[in-house]
């Protein structure tokens, strides 16, 4: 069993800056960092209050911004990084004081951290060489892994005769021949091309189901943690805000931050008035009004917000420029400027603007809609988020 378990982690990074002298002894003027994280008496306040349980055999992704903490904190459940504060188990056991090579982990790095001097076998046994595992138990290991991983051609090459995916498959082989019982992942793709990325991915959700094991991924690539990840941790400045599965993530983001960051292209944010009459809430787009759906508002609890300017989400899928679907939304039409349409093959990207405020429409590819054109878009109304401006906490899914 490799559940991970962590409970009310912090991280804190010492203020060491001020204590800097320049020449003849005199204080260096450091530049003030601005970033978002917290500072304490301690120092920067890295990772806040993280609060986590990965079971056993799940495949958890790090999602975040840069500077938002994700590395910290794969390298503290690591032991790469001392918890200021708090408690860390892998498997029921306090992990806080082992060291690295006794927590029965892996990392694969963003870098590769391949040996080269070493041939592709000597990278990938290295680690089993150290431990004094028998030859022929380390001969067996490392055809294995490298049979898995399709590497077996490679294995008395150089790493700089490899082409970047390959080395890729090195380093990973070279955690899996451990048999660790947790696998961390640090941006392991993000050297990579674009095509090749999409491979890889493929490739570690492949791993993952043969090896059945905990992993945990680090990205700051939203597309990577819908698409592999079983549950999704977003981080923003040190702090979780929000940890569910891809699909939930996305349908019912708890924050304007998770909503904007969880969907590619992002959500749309337009500000909208609240209005109310009988049982009937709506909201006023700059002149045009919208009826929010009954079942979705039905509870009251918008009630306290009736008058008020809301930020009000809707995605740019869930708006189109086509008959069918502006006959189906005939209440949610806006009219609306083309700055910029983007031909991306299977779908069009139009950029819009609607009484000064800035919209994207994803549209299919038979949409006549050109740069300069005014047109009519509609709203799927069932798919519209309403957002508290002042907290960004999410009103309506």
């Amino acid at each position: 069993m490799a559940e991970i378990v962590l409970k009310h982690v912090q991280k804190v990074y010492p203020n060491t800056e001020s204590k800097k002298k320049g020449f003849f002894g005199k204080k260096k003027k450091t530049e003030e960092k601005k970033h978002n994280l917290k500072v304490t008496e301690d120092g920067v306040l890295a990772v806040e209050d993280f609060n986590l349980t990965v079971h056993d055999q799940e495949f958890v992704v790090l999602v975040g911004p840069s500077g938002c903490g994700k590395s910290t904190t794969l390298r503290m459940i690591a032991g790469l990084e001392e918890i200021s504060k708090g408690e860390m188990y892998i498997g029921g056991r306090l992990i806080n004081d082992v060291p690295p090579k006794d927590r029965d982990i892996a990392m694969v790095f963003q870098s590769y951290a391949l040996y080269p001097h070493m041939t592709v076998y000597k990278n990938i046994a290295f680690g089993l060489e150290l431990r004094k595992t028998p030859k022929d138990e380390i001969d067996r290991r490392v055809h294995e892994a490298a049979k898995i991983l399709e590497i077996e051609h490679l294995l008395d090459r150089k790493p700089k005769a490899l082409s970047g995916g390959q080395r890729q498959r090195v380093a990973l082989g070279r955690a899996m021949v451990r048999n660790p019982a947790v696998f961390l992942l640090d941006e392991p793709l993000s050297n990579l091309d674009a095509k090749l990325r999409t491979s890889m991915r493929t490739e570690i959700i492949k791993l993952h189901k043969k090896l059945a094991t905990t992993f945990i991924y680090v990205t700051h690539d939203q597309t990577e943690a819908m698409t592999m990840g079983d549950r999704i941790v977003v981080m923003k400045d040190g702090i979780i805000q929000q940890v569910d599965t891809p699909q939930n993530l996305y349908d019912m983001p708890c924050n304007m931050f998770v909503a904007g960051f969880i969907g590619s292209p992002q959500m749309n944010f337009l500000d909208g008035t609240l209005q109310k009459s009988g049982d009937q809430y709506t909201v006023d787009l700059a002149g045009t009004t919208i009826p929010l759906p009954k079942e979705k508002t039905a509870d009251g609890k918008l009630d306290a917000y009736v008058g008020k300017t809301l930020k009000v989400g809707i995605r740019p899928e869930d708006i189109k420029d086509d008959e069918e679907f502006l006959e189906k939304h005939s209440t949610s039409h806006l009219n609306a400027e083309v700055e910029v349409s983007e031909l991306m093959g299977a779908e069009i990207y139009l950029y819009l603007t609607y009484q000064g405020q800035n919209l994207m429409a994803r549209v299919a590819p038979t949409s006549k809609s050109r740069r300069g054109d005014k047109i009519v878009v509609a709203m799927d109304t069932n798919k519209i988020h309403l957002f508290d401006p002042e907290s960004e906490k999410t009103l309506l899914n």
